[in-house]
């Protein structure tokens, strides 16, 4: 197996490097690492397509959805095949990322943001979230890290707290949803999901990743009544 970088970037946080894993018996892979720690990469994509098509579930009329978190793309695409969907806001921190899918150094990203539903906000998750216009999504979906416990970068626990969540919750419409995603149960985020919103559910998803039995779960808020 060879690894050949293919684009490197230094940012505020820290560096962000893509690279390819190249084996003769299998597909080429990308793979996006920050700072020296593994985020994701092409060859299995089914978490975050689970976390989208089970997120969408729980909305009747999602029309207009925010997700936080570009990484490859990937829950963007499986938000962008529901037909319900109108309008996708797509906020990510790293400009270098979002420069790499519009260029092609990410192949399958020029036909992904070309789609007129998507608008992509270079910020951070939490300030967008605060700068929202109120009511403004039927959907939040968060996958910036893989939940509380495992952060991509440390300034992110704030994304898990009250008045975080607080903004998600005022970017919302009636009966609409906030869904975090987690590698791990994180009860904590329940109880501070619940206490901003009135009500919180953890659910579990049996994942088969690479034949390999996991388990993850997400964190379901709905906005009940108006704020």
């Amino acid at each position: 197996m060879e690894y050949v970088e293919i684009a490197r970037a230094e940012t505020e946080r820290g560096e962000l490097v893509l690279r390819e894993r190249r084996d003769e018996n299998a597909p080429t892979t990308i793979e996006l690492r920050a700072n020296g720690v593994f985020v994701m990469d092409t060859l299995e994509t089914s978490t975050e397509k689970a976390l989208a098509a089970a997120a969408l579930e729980l909305v009747d009329e999602p029309r207009a959805v925010a997700v936080g978190g570009l990484g490859l793309g990937f829950t963007m695409h499986e938000v962008l095949a529901d037909s319900r969907v109108e309008k996708v806001a797509v906020v990510e921190i790293e400009q270098a990322l979002v420069d790499w899918m519009r260029d092609g150094t990410i192949s399958h990203g020029p036909a992904l943001l070309a789609d007129e539903r998507v608008t992509i906000v270079v910020a951070d998750v939490a300030v967008a979230l605060a700068e929202a216009t109120p009511a403004s999504y039927d959907l939040v979906l968060l996958d910036v890290d893989n939940g509380p416990g495992y952060l991509v970068h440390e300034a992110n626990a704030a994304l898990y707290r009250a008045p975080a969540l607080e903004a998600a919750r005022q970017a919302l419409r009636t009966g609409g949803a906030l869904v975090i995603w987690s590698g791990a149960e994180a009860p904590d985020l329940e109880r501070t999901m619940h206490g901003v919103f009135g009500n919180a559910e953890a659910r579990s998803y049996d994942v088969l990743l690479q034949d390999r039995d996991e388990q993850y779960w997400l964190y379901v808020a709905r906005v009940t009544s108006e704020p």
